[in-house]
């Protein structure tokens, strides 16, 4: 499909493309089709101020094999019950050190966890919520990027946190997308994403480029990059807001199920595609 990338950057493609991709959205954007994925955790937070640190949680851990982040996002949130901002405002540092001393997912140590909550928690403990303390950076830069930028050095600050794999900032350069994977659940609601976030507008936000996006968007010319980086990150959200402006992000839970679960080939995706994008 390479072959077509020069017909992608066209009013009339872009409108095909987004009502094929509004056909999969309406079929793919529903609860049976998120099994593997980590936003299963958020579901049974109905406070958005639980929810947003479930989130946290959730997303900083989305590396590494489904199965074993399951595990490590329940191993954290598991001894926070079911009101894990009350319990995290009742411990300090060295009590979340000692409640995650034995706790490792891959690169991910106890002691960054600890940390990364403690940081939570005294963000929390300033402006209130979690949310609070981004819709404040987002009034400030005016844009997502810079205010998600923010917001991580703000948590890093806050829980002394080093590990910059765990939490990073988008001025370091990389994709960020577990960062925008996390605001994105936490400011769009659908039948997926359970938001919270209401005042933080959805044409903001930022793709999250993991390797099934970067892969359509290469092949659709959304990209011509070699590597998932913030620039790469950039160029794809750009080509999705030309198909979705109100909405960008709004595709990345369907178009991700192709690759991600065994019965939807991404080739199939693919080929749909091409059925629209080539030669006219």
């Amino acid at each position: 499909m390479s072959q077509n990338r020069k017909n992608v950057a066209t009013p009339e493609v872009f409108r095909c493309l987004r009502g094929f991709f509004d056909e999969l959205y309406d079929v793919y954007t529903r609860r049976e089709y998120v099994p593997p994925d980590p936003v299963e955790a958020l579901y049974v937070y109905d406070d958005p101020r639980d929810r947003e640190i479930a989130g946290l949680v959730a997303s900083c851990l989305a590396y590494g094999r489904a199965a074993s982040i399951s595990k490590s996002v329940a191993k954290i949130l598991g001894p926070l019950s079911l009101y894990p901002r009350e319990a995290l405002l009742s411990l300090g540092k060295g009590d979340l050190c000692r409640l995650y001393s034995g706790f490792r997912h891959r690169f991910t140590s106890g002691d960054a966890m600890a940390a990364l909550l403690s940081g939570a928690t005294n963000v929390v403990r300033e402006f209130g919520t979690l949310g609070a303390c981004f819709r404040s950076m987002f009034g400030e830069s005016g844009e997502l990027e810079g205010a998600a930028g923010a917001f991580v050095r703000e948590i890093r600050r806050a829980g002394g946190l080093e590990d910059a794999f765990l939490l990073p900032d988008p001025a370091d350069g990389s994709a960020c997308k577990r960062l925008f994977l996390y605001v994105k659940w936490m400011v769009r609601r659908d039948a997926v994403d359970p938001g919270g976030w209401d005042d933080i507008p959805a044409y903001s936000l930022m793709m999250p480029v993991d390797t099934h996006i970067f892969h359509i968007g290469r092949e659709l010319g959304f990209t011509t990059r070699s590597q998932a980086d913030l620039r790469t990150c950039r160029e794809i959200t750009n080509a999705f807001a030309k198909i979705s402006p109100e909405d960008p992000t709004k595709y990345d839970f369907c178009l991700s199920r192709f690759g991600i679960r065994s019965d939807l080939e991404i080739g199939d995706l693919l080929a749909g595609c091409a059925a629209l994008t080539g030669p006219r």
